[in-house]
């Protein structure tokens, strides 16, 4: 495993992320398809095993029962000083005014609703997952401010959102001098790079790394285009971010990966990983290969050519925040 700085802070991280939104309790949220704890459990081993050190995941996957997941399994396969724990805030959690958003009263009661299933005294990196519109920014940021001030979070991320609206509460750290935001997790892979236009090259001028969910296109980039798995039959999330456009872009990683003679889900890594604003894509895992061939993905360079290839079939999309 190679680790790195994660932006211009000074936290380390693997460069390949766990991905923890497939494990949680199959009946107690949005997703069906998730593995239950003792399925989920080799998975954990093997990032451990792999030293793969950040894990992300987030209050509202599987009702919270994905981060009661995580926390167990950094006791039992790892130690709490080695990996880096990454979750988030705003989604919905229960009714009333604590239970959802980025409110000074919704971020106080879910950091300690966070810990709590987490099993910890601290989290590493909290994240606002995407911009709340309905609250100002000053009150998010000093709140998540004060979080980091009394020791519960140690670094702040950022997750999907417009360009503008991560500025706008960058400045508004700046202006008070509160904790700044040291992440974005957006969504990029090769059917996605519209945060190439704004927000990737921001956050290179302002020193924050990049952690991207689906760098494998939600596992599109993973398998032939004709190939159907059981959670792209069953994933309507998933299913959404599908366009006309993602044919010629799969069907070029197929022939890249083909010459080379390793997966495709390898090929699409390394392009991720290639670009020089990435920290460390967050990579889920459901079959025992996955995490094998995310970490053999930063051993392999692309040549200029094979880029040109991949990239040329590229058609501009309207942007998005959302997954």
């Amino acid at each position: 495993m190679e680790y790195t700085r994660l932006g211009r802070s000074g936290l380390t991280v693997s460069r390949i992320g766990l991905g923890c939104m497939s494990y949680g309790d199959p009946h107690a949220g949005l997703h069906n398809w998730t593995l239950d704890e003792e399925a989920a459990a080799p998975f954990f081993r093997q990032a451990a095993e792999l030293g793969v050190t950040l894990w992300d995941t987030a209050n509202v996957y599987q009702g919270g029962s994905s981060e009661e997941y995580v926390g167990r399994a950094v006791r039992r396969y790892s130690r709490r000083e080695e990996i880096v724990l990454a979750t988030k805030v705003n989604g919905t959690m229960h009714a009333g005014p604590g239970g959802s958003g980025l409110s000074r009263a919704a971020i106080l009661e879910q950091v300690d609703a966070s810990l709590s299933r987490l099993g910890t005294d601290y989290i590493d990196l909290y994240q606002i997952h995407r911009f709340d519109s309905d609250v100002p920014v000053e009150e998010t940021m000093e709140a998540l401010h004060d979080i980091v001030r009394a020791g519960k979070v140690r670094y702040l991320g950022a997750s999907s959102m417009y360009a503008w609206q991560f500025a706008k509460l960058q400045t508004a750290a700046a202006v008070h001098g509160w904790t700044s935001f040291v992440s974005m997790q957006d969504q990029y892979n090769l059917i996605k790079r519209e945060e190439e236009r704004e927000m990737l090259p921001m956050c290179a001028d302002m020193g924050v790394g990049a952690i991207p969910y689906s760098p494998q296109g939600k596992g599109r980039l993973t398998r032939p285009r004709d190939v159907v798995t059981d959670r792209s039959a069953a994933d309507t999330v998933a299913k959404a971010f599908d366009t006309d456009f993602d044919g010629p872009v799969i069907d070029a990683v197929e022939r890249v990966a083909a010459d080379r003679g390793v997966p495709m889900a390898q090929i699409a890594l390394a392009w991720v990983l290639s670009k020089p604003t990435v920290s460390a894509p967050i990579v889920g895992a459901t079959k025992p290969h996955h995490l094998a061939d995310a970490a053999a993905a930063l051993e392999l360079q692309l040549t200029d050519d094979e880029v040109r290839a991949l990239e040329a079939p590229y058609v501009a999309q309207a942007p998005f925040c959302t997954d």
